[in-house]
């Protein structure tokens, strides 16, 4: 692997205390502390490619973030790689987040489609893929709470790996390197 890449994990909006209250203090800290570490391994750790998973919360947070920072003089050559675990996958979503994640699609540097069908099987995929290109793996996740998810599960697959993982906490936006 010849270029930096960092992929980005996290929960959906439900797993937060804020829920989709995106206007909450916490949510608008998590946001801004993802910026900061998407510039930091830019700046320092030349990393130019970034691969979201697609879905409701972190996901499309850190998308938005991407995108508002490759607007940035000296960030144009960042690509953004929207990792989708199938097609069809917002079929559910309500109409302001399928618009968001249009918004997405239509603006990053590729879309990758990884699974075949509606099952937990490609979401999986889809976060091992991620995980598979990547140096760095940025989870807005609580390494304490052991809570279920797709989340844990990919933080512990990169751990595997031996990836730099940076973690964003997501009650406090606490980051550790």
């Amino acid at each position: 692997m010849n270029e930096c890449v960092c992929a980005i994990t996290g929960h959906r909006p439900s797993r937060f205390k804020f829920k989709y209250s995106e206007d909450y203090a916490l949510c608008k800290k998590i946001k801004a502390n993802m910026l900061e570490v998407f510039r930091k391994l830019h700046d320092e750790k030349e990393v130019r490619r970034f691969y979201v998973g697609g879905a409701l919360g972190v996901d499309m947070w850190a998308a938005e973030q991407i995108l508002r920072l490759k607007e940035q003089p000296g960030y144009e050559d960042i690509e953004l790689v929207v990792a989708l675990p199938f097609v069809g996958h917002d079929a559910k979503w309500d109409q302001r987040s399928k618009r968001r994640m249009e918004f997405i699609l239509q603006h990053c540097s590729r879309k990758e489609v990884i699974g075949n069908e509606d099952c937990r099987e490609s979401y999986v995929k889809r976060n091992c893929y991620m995980v598979d290109q990547a140096n760095y793996l940025v989870a807005v996740y609580d390494d304490l709470r052991n809570l279920r998810s797709g989340t844990i599960q990919c933080v512990r697959y990169a751990r595997k790996k031996q990836i730099t993982v940076i973690l964003i906490h997501p009650d406090t936006a606490h980051v550790t390197m």
